[in-house]
This record gives C-alpha cells, sequence and structure tokens, in this order.
C-alpha cells in the first residue's frame, strides 16, 4: 500500500478538507472580485453555486453549513440591532413605520395579484408568495458596516422598516402554517399575541439588565463575547420557541444590548470580525449551495416563475423606496441606499419556501411546489447580486460626499492626540475606554501611552511593572482597531516626565486616573496635578470610575459661570456629547441661564444627534444641590478651571471637600479645559441683547497667550 496514495472522491466529506476549501473561499473571493469592483458578498453566493450539488458537486450541504448558516444568518440580524443609532432610530421612528408598511403592503398587493392572474396560484399560496416578496434580509449590511455608515438616517430607517416587515410577514408565515395544523381558531390569535407580547417585555425588559450587571461584574474578554452570544441565542430560540423566526429574536438583542456595547469598543470589534470573518460567510455559501441554475432551462414553468418572483419583489421594493424619497423629500442616493438594503430576499424567504414546501393541501400538492423552491432561489440570487451592487454604489457616494466635505470656514482642525499615564494598572482598561469614546473617530492618529519612571526612586521591578502596563493599555486599544504609542521615560518626577511628553508628542489631551481607593482630595489636587496643569495648558481630565465605562446611563455635568469663554469650551462639549453618542446615554448640563444659553446654541448647532437635557443651577459654589440628580450608575463631570483663568472661581477650592463627602460613591471626572490656544478657536457668540461678550474674552485670552508663551 503506498503511504502516500491520496484517493480524491468527490464530494469531499473529510471535516479537515471542508473546512479548508471553506476558508480559501472566504480569502480568495474578496481578492478576486475587488479587482473586478464586485462586491465579494456576490462572490461567496457564487462560489456556493459552484462548489454545492447544483454545480460541479465539491461539497455537501451539511449540517456544518446548517449550523454556521443559521449562525450566521443570526449575526448579521444581531449586528444591525447592535449598530443602529437608538437617537436616530428615535427620530426617524415614523418614517421607519411608514416604509415598514410601504415595503410590506406595495410587495403583498403586487405580489397576490402577479400569482393569481400571471402563475395561476390559488389564493393561499399567493399570500404565502407575497409574503416572501415582503421580507427582506440585511444581506449587503456588511457593505454597510465596512463604509462605516450604520448611523446614516437611510440606514436606520431601512433597518427600522425591516423590523416591521419581518415581522408581519412572519405572522402570515405562522398563520398560514397553523391552519393547515388544524389549529387557527379563537384561541391560537389570542396565544399567538399573548406570547409575542410577554416574550417581547422579557427580551426588552430584562436583557439589559442582565447584560449590564453581567458587564460589571465580570470584565474578561471571552467572557463577556460568550455572554453576548448567548444572548443572541437565547433571544433567537425563544422567539422560535413561541412560533416566531429566530432572527426577530436576535435582532431584538441587538438593539437591546446595543448601548452596552459601544460602537468604538474591543467587545464591538470582536463581535464584528467573528462574524464577518467566518459566521456571515459561511451562511452566504450555504445560500449559494441550494440554488440550482440548470432549473431555468429545463423547460416547463419553473424560467417563467422565476421571471416574475425577480421582477415583482424587485419593483415593489424600489416603489417602497420611491415613494419613502418623494413623502419625505430625500435625495436620490437615500433612495438607493434604501432600496439596496431592502431588495435582498435570503432570511424569511428561504424559512417561508421551506416551510411552504413541506405542506400538503387536500388535494395531494404541495402549496408552494418545486417550481416555486427553484424560483425562490433563483430570485435570491438576482435580489441580492442586485442588493449588493446598488448598494455598494450608494455607500461609495455616501463616503465620497462626506470625505470632500470642506471644514468650517476659518477653522483649523487639530490633529487630536490623546496622552494617558498607565502608573495604577487597576485604571489602565477604564481610562483607555473612556480615550475611546471621547476620540475623533475620523482621524487615524491613535493614542499615547505613557509610562514615568522616577530617576530617584527607580528599579527593575518598576520598569517591568511600567512596560506591562503599557503592552495592556496597547492590547486594549489594538482591540478596537486603535493604535497605540508606548513611551516609557526617565524623569525628575511623575508630573515632569507627563508635562515633557506633551510638548514633544504634542499631545492635545491628557486622561490621568485615580485609584478608587485613594483619598479623593489628595489624589485630585495634590503635588500632581498642581504642578501638571502649571505645566501645560492642554485640557486634562481627572478621572475615577467605579463600574466600567459602557454600563453607565447617564452624563451629569456641572459648569461653572462663564465657562463659555474658555478657549476649550468647545472642545469639551463634543467630547461628552461624543462620549453620550457612543454609549447611547443622555447629557444632562446644569448651568446659570447665560451659560445654558451658549450650551444650547452649541450643541444645537455641532452635535444635535446627541440626547441632552439642559437645568437650572443658580448656586456653582453647592454641590450639594445635584446630589439627587446623580445616582450610583451616573458619570457626574465638574467643569473646573485653573487659578487665574477667566472662569475661575474662590468656591474651586471647596471642590475637594464637597466631592469628597457627597460624591464618594459615584464615577467622576474632573475636568480642565485648554486655556489657551489658537485663536480661531475660540467659540464666538452672539448675544441676543446686541453684546457680543466673547470678543472681550477673546482680547483677554490672546492676552494671557501671549503672557503664557513669553513666561
Amino acid at each position: 500500500m503506498n503511504l502516500f496514495e491520496f484517493n480524491l472522491a468527490l464530494p469531499i466529506t473529510d471535516p479537515t478538507w471542508v473546512f479548508f476549501l471553506v476558508l480559501i473561499i472566504i480569502l480568495f473571493a474578496p481578492m478576486i472580485l475587488g479587482r473586478l469592483h464586485i462586491p465579494h458578498i456576490i462572490g461567496m453566493i457564487l462560489a456556493g453555486v459552484l462548489i454545492g450539488e447544483h454545480g460541479f458537486h465539491v461539497l455537501d450541504r451539511d449540517s456544518s453549513f446548517e449550523l454556521f448558516g443559521k449562525v450566521g444568518l443570526y449575526y448579521i440580524m444581531f449586528l444591525a440591532g447592535l449598530e443602529m443609532d437608538m437617537e436616530d432610530f428615535k427620530k426617524n421612528r415614523m418614517k421607519s413605520v411608514v416604509f415598514g408598511l410601504l415595503t410590506f403592503l406595495i410587495p403583498m398587493a403586487l405580489g397576490i395579484w402577479s400569482s393569481m392572474s400571471m402563475l395561476g396560484y390559488g389564493f393561499l399560496t399567493a399570500v404565502l408568495l407575497a409574503s416572501m416578496y415582503a421580507s427582506h434580509t440585511l444581506i449587503a449590511y456588511p457593505i454597510i458596516s465596512r463604509y462605516g455608515l450604520s448611523r446614516l438616517r437611510s440606514v436606520n430607517i431601512t433597518i427600522g422598516g425591516t423590523a416591521i416587515t419581518v415581522t408581519l410577514a412572519l405572522i402570515i408565515l405562522a398563520v398560514i402554517g397553523g391552519m393547515f395544523k388544524g389549529t387557527v381558531d379563537g384561541l391560537f390569535w389570542v396565544f399567538l399575541v399573548a406570547k409575542v407580547a410577554f416574550l417581547g417585555f422579557l427580551i426588552i425588559f430584562f436583557f439589559p439588565r442582565i447584560g449590564r450587571w453581567f458587564f460589571r461584574k465580570y470584565d474578561d474578554s471571552v467572557m463577556q463575547f460568550v455572554f453576548v452570544l448567548a444572548m443572541v441565542f437565547l433571544g433567537g430560540g425563544l422567539m422560535e420557541f413561541v412560533g416566531m423566526e429566530g432572527i426577530l429574536g436576535a435582532f431584538l438583542a441587538g438593539l437591546v444590548l446595543n448601548r452596552l456595547i459601544p460602537h468604538v469598543s474591543p467587545l464591538m470589534n470582536r463581535l464584528e470580525f467573528v462574524g464577518n470573518a467566518l459566521f456571515i460567510p459561511y451562511f452566504l455559501i450555504g445560500v449559494g449551495m441550494i440554488i440550482d441554475v440548470r432549473s431555468l432551462f429545463t423547460g416547463g414553468e419553473a424560467l417563467k416563475v422565476a421571471i416574475v418572483m425577480t421582477v415583482v419583489a424587485t419593483f415593489s421594493k424600489w416603489l417602497a423606496a420611491w415613494l419613502t424619497q418623494k413623502i419625505y423629500r430625500m435625495q436620490s442616493n437615500e433612495r438607493s441606499m434604501i432600496f439596496g438594503l431592502s431588495n435582498a430576499q435570503a432570511a424569511a424567504t428561504l424559512a417561508a419556501v421551506l416551510i411552504g414546501h413541506e405542506i400538503i393541501m387536500e388535494n395531494g400538492e404541495r402549496l408552494l411546489n418545486d417550481d416555486v423552491l427553484n424560483g425562490t432561489v433563483v430570485m435570491i440570487l438576482f435580489t441580492c447580486v442586485i442588493s449588493s451592487l446598488v448598494t455598494e454604489r450608494s455607500a461609495r457616494r455616501f463616503a465620497l460626499n462626506e470625505d470632500t466635505q470642506p471644514e468650517d470656514k476659518g477653522v483649523k482642525k487639530t490633529m487630536e492626540q490623546i496622552l494617558i499615564p498607565v502608573a495604577n494598572p487597576e485604571t489602565i482598561e477604564n481610562l483607555v475606554n473612556l480615550a475611546l469614546v471621547i476620540k475623533d473617530t475620523k482621524q487615524k492618529n491613535g493614542m499615547i501611552a505613557l509610562n514615568v519612571i522616577n530617576d530617584n526612586n527607580s528599579s527593575e521591578n518598576k520598569e517591568l511593572q511600567g512596560k506591562r502596563n503599557l503592552e495592556k493599555a496597547a492590547m486594549i486599544a489594538a482591540a478596537a482597531d486603535v493604535p497605540v504609542t508606548m513611551v516609557s521615560r526617565y524623569d525628575l518626577n511623575i508630573a515632569s516626565g507627563i508635562i515633557h511628553t506633551i510638548k514633544e508628542y504634542e499631545a492635545t489631551d491628557v486622561v490621568i486616573g485615580l485609584h478608587r481607593k485613594a483619598n479623593i482630595v489628595d489624589s485630585f489636587f495634590g503635588n500632581l496635578a498642581e504642578s501638571l496643569l502649571k505645566g501645560t495648558h492642554r485640557e486634562v481630565m481627572i478621572a475615577k470610575f467605579l463600574m466600567p465605562v459602557n454600563t453607565l446611563r447617564r452624563i451629569i455635568i456641572a459648569v461653572p459661570p462663564k465657562a463659555e469663554f474658555e478657549t476649550g469650551f468647545s472642545k469639551w462639549v463634543e467630547h461628552f456629547c461624543r462620549m453620550g453618542s457612543i454609549l447611547g446615554c443622555r447629557v444632562h448640563f446644569f448651568a446659570n441661564e447665560r451659560t445654558l444659553m451658549r450650551l444650547q446654541q452649541l450643541v444645537k448647532k455641532k452635535f444635535s444627534g446627541t440626547p441632552t437635557e439642559f437645568s437650572m443651577l443658580e448656586e456653582w459654589g453647592d454641590l450639594l444641590l445635584l446630589t439627587g440628580q446623580v445616582n450610583y450608575d451616573h458619570l457626574f463631570v465638574v467643569i473646573s478651571a485653573r487659578r487665574g483663568s477667566i472662569s475661575y472661581d474662590p468656591s474651586f477650592e471647596r471642590l475637594p471637600a464637597q466631592l469628597s463627602k457627597y460624591f464618594s460613591n459615584n464615577s467622576l471626572i474632573i475636568l480642565y479645559p485648554d486655556q489657551f490656544g489658537d485663536p480661531q478657536e475660540i467659540v464666538s457668540f452672539s448675544d441676543p441683547r446686541g453684546y457680543n461678550e466673547s470678543q472681550h474674552y477673546e482680547k483677554v485670552g490672546k492676552w494671557f497667550y501671549k503672557w503664557f508663551k513669553k513666561s
């Protein structure tokens, strides 16, 4: 016997070679089709056609494709819910409802008419076939994720409409399936509505609370990843348990976990990576393997059915997108995006046709015959191709328009560099996560992790510990695809090392931490903070977190009088508005009447997408008034000021005692804004009473800046 004998038998059944071939397809499909400017999603489906039993029959559609395919299908719906901008969805919820009803009713009407008049099917067959046209799968959503366009209005409208139309289509499927089981009566409707309502309440009410508890208690990255997957499949399993499709449960799980998994976070990066690298491609290849292209050329009704199904499904989805555009006066590219995302038929369509194919009517015929089955898989191929091409083209247009959008005239966008000293290993993760949620994602430059070694008190152990701290910070940021520059330096003291690094690396912001068990007075306003604030005019955040950043529910910001006249006013407002938007939590400003007016003007002009509230704070010197507003799961932010700056007040001297007494059990940030900077960075406001006070303070700021440079 030849030890090197290799018996090539098709289809290949050895798990090692099956998995190897799938990985080769996932690897080379984007490479080959990328040169042809064709979305790689199409390549996965076409590869499935070629290697499936209706192609060269290299592989069978075995249990591995069913398992990984179902995981990939759940992943698509889960990521769609997870990446939704909930605030934009709330703003566009009526548009989503209107589009959801249009994209359901129009395909239903055209589908019933075409099936009965053109194909000669009965009423129940026509209704089920029309429900297949009405439902759609966000098969092209990975394209949106790749371009970073998940927060577009058109995308959120489409995702919201998807939830509505898929729910209605699956209810029709459940009703028709129940009719042939002899179970449709008054109790059937009562039980269906009761089960779905109870399950929806269970997922919406309990899943976020369970998730928040788990993330606060366990910070291991592997455990968090497995927990999220378990919640996704729990939602899908519960939905299947009540007779609905599991994709709805996965989508709901993504919606309710949305606020606990920030878009810019290591956990989000891991979820997207695993799904896009393995599970979703597996699903797409599996869809291609059930398509029989040869059935179109064997005569009979298959070709006619396939053409009618494809044309009706595509035209009805385009008509729904066109009507939505006209009703809300949207741009043509927004219509293309809505149509591209909503045209693909895959998940619920496959479920409906397979279930309908198994139903035997009283006359012995199948509710959906073989012609419909073959026509469905061909329709899936063409609608997925159209969906991918249209979505790719529309996404490119949006990306180009976003990239070429001019900056505000007269405002020079500075390059952002956030410096994070990493002396305490217990605070590194929270500090890096804080930097990730305030960082401008459009700027590709990363962050700086700094370890300062005291010249007078250095040892080998401290050097090794400092190196481990830097590596930990770099690993956390790298998991979110953010590069980190690791800096280790010797200096006379920590403050001097930080100040020198700020100058050498042109850092624009400093985030330093506080051990939660340290004395709050000594830590916040000790020698390190005082020396650092005297040595740099850059924004400094001193943070203490009692829980992970992603589990915070609200940001409370106490703003002193005249804070709007500091150079860094707009900058710190942008940071916290961006933080609130990413975390999905409300930002609540407390200030006097004049400062609130400035805050409202700025937020409305630049950060209108962030959920905000504004309340009066009459007595800045007594923070006891805010104790009733700050709960244990809120972040309390105090905007302070350096001595001698425009907004400095003698009451700042009482801040340490007040924070230590009233807010020792809260997560805190003390922020010192930029004191000096380029003249064009100063925000100008026009007072409705005619006096432009900011011009006066701009002159004062320039004088301070010149004095600082000379000294």
